[in-house]
């Protein structure tokens, strides 16, 4: 579950302070799909990062996995990212040296896993998602739609409770984007996972389970 109340972020840029959120309260239930729809600047990506650990609120609570972010040390923090959340980012973040088997299975080999054994749940994963046959290519040989589709792999290969998506269909297609919202959606269910997908395609947040909207660091909606 994730647990937001009365969060509020704020940044010092230039010499004055950015108000990214200011006061959201949300709850997000285990095994809910949210989508947090909102334009560019209303706070979406930094109630991701609050979510995820990556960010600590300036006031108000985050609580992740049923614990609060801020009574977390820096290394209980990393491994909750590493070991419970997993992130889709919307321009995929693979490593470009790497195959597509290697950056599926980088969760795996940073947490400690021998090449070996890392590669047998990212291969599955690969075949899930219908990339088996990609799994020596690098990422430049493959299309949008198979980038995000190993991504997603990557972001599951942990067997996170928690997927964080970062606008996953923002540089796709609107064919191949509601195919990735389709399998995104299988696999997070197959596995029970609680998912917050911020995006600003209101088609694509109608694909999840509830819909709040953000705007100038504000929540405007909980349906």
């Amino acid at each position: 579950m994730i647990e937001l109340r009365d969060a509020r972020k704020v940044y010092e840029q230039g010499g004055r302070e950015v108000v990214a959120l200011d006061g959201v309260s949300l709850t997000v239930g285990d095994g809910e799909f949210l989508a947090v729809i909102g334009r560019s600047g209303s706070g979406k990506s930094t109630l991701l990062h609050l979510a995820g650990g990556v960010d600590l609120p300036s006031s108000g609570s985050v609580r992740v996995d049923g614990k609060l972010t801020s009574e977390r040390t820096d290394d209980e923090l990393t491994l909750l990212r590493r070991r419970r959340i997993g992130f889709v980012f919307q321009f995929f973040n693979l490593l470009p040296t790497l195959t597509v088997l290697e950056n599926v299975a980088m969760p795996l080999l940073l947490d400690g896993a021998r090449a070996s054994v890392a590669e047998k749940p990212a291969l599955a994963l690969l075949e899930r998602v219908g990339l088996g046959h990609r799994a020596q290519h690098r990422p430049a040989e493959l299309s949008g739609g198979e980038m995000q589709r190993t991504a997603i792999a990557r972001a599951l290969v942990m067997r996170p409770v928690i997927v964080l998506a970062d606008e996953p269909t923002g540089n796709l297609d609107s064919q191949t984007g509601m195919g990735v919202l389709k399998l995104l959606r299988e696999l997070t269910s197959e596995r029970r996972c609680t998912v917050v997908m911020v995006t600003h395609d209101r088609i694509a947040a109608a694909t999840a389970d509830r819909t709040v909207e953000l705007a100038d660091g504000r929540l405007l909606t909980n349906s």
